[in-house]
């Protein structure tokens, strides 16, 4: 068992053993996953594991190790050998800890643990699989088959101690709901991948809910062709857009800003986006999945706007990239076992806005309703961006056939510059959560 005790004694001797600075890190978690197809399990795999990692500074030297076996030998051969590899790296300025005055002085309950979700039996997730399956396959006639559906939980115990006087833990739970139906008409098939994860069972979507809104999707893809390249307005559906927050991170990641790596590196303060746009990382989220009280690094998480009314407020920074930059941490470090803590994004979301999706929609007299986007397209240097995308061709406001194998393509200056309606329509459905939203103009390349 990993304890803060054991924790503070790795710490006290790798710093006896000579290291300046020192972060040990322990996790517990208990994984399990169900997968059902037609009606039938197909896979159940349950693991538990355990480990501790270590990194050391030794004066501005870095370096790490991990173990998963706590035995007295094995920690010392962890110490010893972060130490030695220590030694051996170059030195950087920038690597140390944080300053004692911005840890978190107390660890703040935010919803993380749900016990219904650690007490759901095995019989009941598969339960909760094959009705989702059931419901999607039900929905419809033309639902004529099924990739399965899976039900997943986790259960973990976070622990962090650090030489420069913080200790703490957490623990936490999340539930994971998947579900994946073929809708079939005449040789065409389509599929469609819905679900949700949630911290706490209460917060999940039934299996039932989930299911025909999966169907839904599947068969909105049936009959889709391509469309004439040209430009046109277009309107992403708020899951659409969780991917474009996806890339829009990468852009504000402190890594990229102090690389010169971004098309956004100077740019605090600016105009850049539409001033309807606001973009917030909320690391206190009560319940979010993407939730903690501290970051990898010991300091209290926070609620951090990025973007607000079309100005750059903010880029999202660990310790390591805020002393590049000559700014403070915006407490995004996230950590695995080893390596030194990265940036991440906690509840990274767009604010909503007034309008009801078919609002949006009935703005357009001829543009493109995005529902889903394919492979990877985004150069965070130039902000160009480019996506394989489907979804349905709007005419005079309304929903007029189904689109795919086009690609939509920009560039993120002129999309955020471009957002012209944001609608009221957000619902987190994991660490990235996003309304629909309508850019002005963007290039279609299909026919």
């Amino acid at each position: 068992m990993i304890t803060t005790e054991l924790l503070s004694d790795i710490v006290n001797q790798a710093v006896k053993h000579g290291a300046t600075e020192v972060e040990a890190v322990g996790v517990e978690s208990t994984e399990f996953h169900a997968e059902v197809r037609l009606g039938e399990v197909e896979k159940l795999q349950e693991a538990a594991s355990r480990g501790i990692g270590l990194r050391v500074l030794f004066h501005s030297r870095q370096a790490s190790s991990s173990t998963s076996d706590v035995s007295p030998q094995a920690i010392n051969e962890m110490i010893s050998s972060a130490i030695e590899m220590a030694k051996l790296t170059s030195v950087d300025d920038a690597a140390a800890l944080p300053y004692g005055d911005e840890l978190a002085l107390e660890i703040a309950d935010l919803g993380l643990y749900d016990p219904g979700v650690s007490e759901l039996t095995t019989e009941r997730k598969i339960e909760m699989a094959r009705f989702a399956e059931e419901a999607a396959r039900g929905a419809d006639p033309r639902i004529a088959n099924s990739e399965g559906s899976a039900c997943s939980t986790t259960e973990s115990k976070t622990i962090l101690v650090t030489s420069a006087g913080f200790a703490g833990e957490y623990r936490g739970t999340t539930c994971a709901l998947t579900v994946a139906p073929i809708a079939k008409v005449g040789g065409q098939m389509q599929v469609s991948v819905w679900g949700d994860r949630q911290r706490a069972l209460a917060s999940l979507d039934s299996p039932e809910a989930l299911g025909r809104e999966a169907a839904r999707r599947a068969l909105r893809k049936l009959n889709a062709r391509k469309v004439m390249t040209q430009e046109a307005p277009i309107v992403f559906e708020s899951s659409a857009v969780e991917e474009l927050l996806g890339d829009f991170f990468v852009a504000v990641d402190g890594y990229s800003i102090f690389r010169r790596a971004s098309f956004l590196v100077g740019r605090l303060g600016e105009t850049v986006a539409a001033p309807a746009l606001t973009v917030i990382d909320d690391g206190r989220m009560r319940g979010g999945v993407g939730s903690r009280p501290f970051d990898g690094e010991g300091l209290a998480t926070r609620r951090t706007v990025v973007v607000e009314n079309g100005v750059l407020k903010n880029y999202l920074l660990n310790t390591y990239t805020a002393r590049k930059l000559g700014l403070r941490s915006t407490a995004s470090a996230m950590r695995a076992l080893t390596g030194a803590p990265v940036v991440g994004f906690s509840n990274f979301f767009i604010a909503p806005g007034v309008y009801q999706a078919d609002e949006i929609i009935a703005s357009v007299k001829n543009g493109f309703y995005v529902t889903e986007m394919i492979g990877f397209g985004f150069n965070a240097v130039t902000g160009d961006f480019s996506r394989g995308a489907s979804g349905w061709w709007i005419e005079n406001g309304k929903l007029a056939f189904p689109v795919e194998e086009v690609t939509v393509a920009g560039n993120f200056r002129d999309m955020l510059r471009g957002v012209e309606m944001i609608g009221n329509d957000l619902r987190f459905r994991g660490r990235a959560a996003a309304p629909t939203i309508k850019i002005d103009r963007m290039m279609i390349s299909g026919e």
